[in-house]
């Protein structure tokens, strides 16, 4: 199953895209959509929104892993990211890709076994779950390839049903 894991913000949107195969990882390709700082935000909206159209036609993911959203202590960012995370979605349900969201302690427990794992332990773990040579940056790809790990771990009931269709 192929897998597409997003990192929502509005500067930067990490994205990665791996293969989970019979408890297999490939990873496809992983990068960021960013936007630059200072132009109307409705524009960044837009670039978010095309740029995510174009990954996903391009990788053709059967799932998008996506971090749900917590409450952070600054409104204003919250309200922004929640409105990038909208224009992700919407991408995505348009192509009719299933959506699952995992809280940030979900990705930590999936990952490292440790819901309260600090940032470079979940890093570290992705990296070599991956087979990656070194940790992806920026760190919000990192942090995109993990979700979609996270998702092929925690969905794996879900998977193995999907892939005897």
């Amino acid at each position: 199953m192929r897998i597409i894991g997003i990192d929502p913000g509005y500067a930067i949107v990490g994205f990665g895209v791996i293969e989970y195969e019979k408890s297999r990882f490939t990873t496809i390709n992983y990068g960021a959509i960013t936007t630059p700082a200072g132009i109307d935000f409705n524009r960044r909206l837009e670039i978010i929104y095309a740029d995510t159209c174009q990954v996903l036609d391009s990788y053709k993911p059967e799932s998008l892993a996506i971090e749900k959203l917590y409450f952070q202590n600054n409104q204003k960012t919250a309200i922004d990211v929640a409105e990038a995370r909208g224009v992700i979605l919407l991408a995505a349900a348009q192509r009719h890709i299933e959506i699952h969201e995992y809280t940030p302690l979900e990705v930590k427990k999936s990952i490292t076994g440790y819901g309260k794992a600090v940032k470079k332990q979940v890093q570290e773990m992705t990296r070599r779950v991956l087979h990656l040579n070194e940790i992806p940056k920026p760190d919000d790809t990192a942090d995109a390839l993990a979700i979609a790990v996270c998702h092929a771990h925690t969905g794996s009931s879900m998977l193995s049903a999907y892939g005897k269709r």
